[in-house]
């Protein structure tokens, strides 16, 4: 791993930038997926078997791969009709089945691949894996550096829509002072990452690639952002104490209480003397942990069992339709016609990297490796801030969030928004990474 203690100064900036086209225009060999017998992208071999040189990645899939799914999607043996009028037992046919019509006849895979080969994207090797990233250089020479974590069912398609309003603030009504650069990694077993062939990489050891990365691109200060499975990885980060870590921020706070888990697990009625906020979140939680874990409960203990998700896209996508029941009846309103924050093809994006990459099981294990409490306090000792979103999980009162990060610099309960704030509120999401970190500058 190299360690660059060079400063970022504006000049040194301009090097790397240019360096790193340099490496984009390089030449290119292909990068087969261990499972698939045709490769997906391509990328730049290791300059004289340098593992841990930045390598550019450019996304192409075979034509006769795209066939393959909308001939699968196509010959799907579907179930009878759900018994009742609503979502109450899972993700509901008529949903499923107009998903299916548009993604088998309609939706152009090619759209989302020019996005994605329009920016900058690396592969290097991190304590013996391959790491994908997006990096993006604001041209604003003070920009501050920013790593964002996606989590699951996400991927860095939920990030896409952030990126340019980030690192150039004035084509989106800020200030050049509010410019960030910006890393996008994908998780380990996600998209155009490697997939982990031995156990260990669990929230903890990937924050630890993730202060590697960030060493590795030059950068001697930053900030972090996480929700989902990027916050624990977020916030991992922050308890290695790295002095380059400034602080993070998260859209899905580790904030509940023991005596509120307590009665969550024993499913006690929520305690008294709670206010209008915590009584709320509770229960949310409630609803969450009776009617939502069961996706979770199976990736954490036999994620290997899920070879189906592999095998039919369908079943893959009505797995990552039914993460939680806010996001699934957006998702539902959104293939019945209604314009929402996310569209058709956000959706299908997300859900066809999946698909391609051959990632569902992968995925699934980060489940397995886990075994951290998601929503206790972790004891984050740097500056965090926090915004809420109301359709999240749960949304995080300031009295618990207060207790939970007691260096808090920003709290903010939004009006609008979900578990996939990027993504489906970007311009909103967009001003809370602004506003959080303003005085870190």
């Amino acid at each position: 791993m190299s360690n660059d203690p060079l400063p970022q100064t504006p000049s040194r900036r301009r090097f790397i930038g240019a360096a790193a086209a340099a490496v984009v225009a390089g030449s290119l060999s292909q990068l087969a997926f261990a499972d698939t017998d045709q490769s997906i992208a391509r990328v730049a071999p290791p300059a004289a078997n340098d593992k841990t040189a930045l390598r550019s990645l450019r996304v192409h899939v075979p034509e006769s791969q795209l066939a393959d799914l909308r001939r699968r999607i196509k010959a799907t043996r579907w179930p009878e009709r759900e018994t009742v009028a609503d979502a109450s037992q899972g993700v509901q046919l008529a949903t499923m089945q107009r998903l299916a019509r548009y993604w088998g006849s309609s939706y152009d895979w090619r759209k989302v691949e020019a996005k994605l080969n329009a920016l900058p994207q690396f592969v290097t090797e991190i304590d013996g894996l391959d790491i994908h990233f997006i990096h993006v250089r604001s041209k604003q020479p003070n920009a501050l550096p920013l790593i964002v974590t996606h989590g699951w069912p996400g991927s860095i398609i939920e990030q896409l829509k952030i990126i340019d309003p980030l690192t150039n603030p004035t084509g989106h009504g800020g200030n050049a002072s509010d410019a960030f650069d910006i890393v996008i990694p994908s998780l380990p077993g996600y998209g155009f990452s490697g997939k982990p062939t031995a156990t260990g990489w669990d929230p903890a050891r990937i924050a630890r690639a993730w202060v590697a990365l960030m060493k590795r691109l030059g950068y001697t200060r930053y900030v972090a952002q996480g929700g989902d499975w990027g916050n624990a990885v977020t916030e991992q980060m922050a308890l290695l104490a790295q002095p380059e870590l400034l602080a993070i921020h998260t859209n899905m706070p580790a904030t509940v209480p023991d005596d509120i888990a307590n009665a969550l697990k024993s499913g006690e009625p929520a305690p008294a003397g709670l206010s209008d906020d915590e009584k709320h979140a509770y229960d949310q939680l409630d609803f969450f942990y009776k009617h939502g874990l069961g996706y979770a409960q199976e990736m954490a203990g036999r994620p290997q069992t899920l070879y189906a998700l592999e095998d039919s896209p369908v079943g893959l996508a009505a797995w990552i339709l039914d993460h939680d029941a806010s996001s699934q009846a957006l998702i539902a309103r959104v293939f019945d016609g209604q314009s929402e924050g996310l569209s058709r093809d956000d959706i299908l994006d997300n859900i066809t990297l999946y698909w391609l990459t051959n990632t569902a099981v992968s995925s699934a294990r980060l489940y397995w490796e886990n075994k951290l409490n998601f929503f206790a306090p972790k004891h984050v000792a740097i500056p965090v801030a926090v915004s809420v979103f109301p359709d999240e999980i749960y949304a995080a009162p300031r009295s618990w969030t207060e207790k939970a990060y007691p260096k808090l610099i920003h709290y903010n309960r939004l009006p609008k928004g979900g578990h996939f704030a990027a993504w489906e509120q970007p311009r909103a999401f967009t001003e809370e990474v602004r506003v959080s970190f303003r005085s870190l500058r």
